[in-house]
């Protein structure tokens, strides 16, 4: 990888989520995209993930159905049960 300005390559992908979710602060932004607009490899990663991110997100647009819900509901009640009364003991 050449050397380029701003951020190094490992500082740039630590925060490529946060970057990519818009959850980073301005000067941090900032940096992270003057570097990816000037390191191919991490343009490359950055263009993945948000591949990754916008196929994730149109595959996690479903309902589930109405009888896997309810014995999720039905799930998570009974570990709420049980570790009360854990607590309780």
């Amino acid at each position: 990888m050449n050397p380029c300005e701003g951020p190094d390559c490992e500082q740039a992908l630590e925060n490529l989520y946060l970057f990519i979710d818009q959850e980073i602060d301005t000067a941090s932004c900032a940096e992270i995209e003057s570097h990816i607009s000037e390191c191919t490899p991490c343009l490359s990663e950055y263009e993945l993930e948000r591949v990754v991110k916008s196929l994730v997100s149109r595959s996690c647009s479903e309902v589930a159905p109405e009888p896997l819900r309810a014995k999720v509901l039905m799930s998570i009640r009974t570990v709420q049960i049980q570790i009360t009364e854990t607590k309780l003991r």
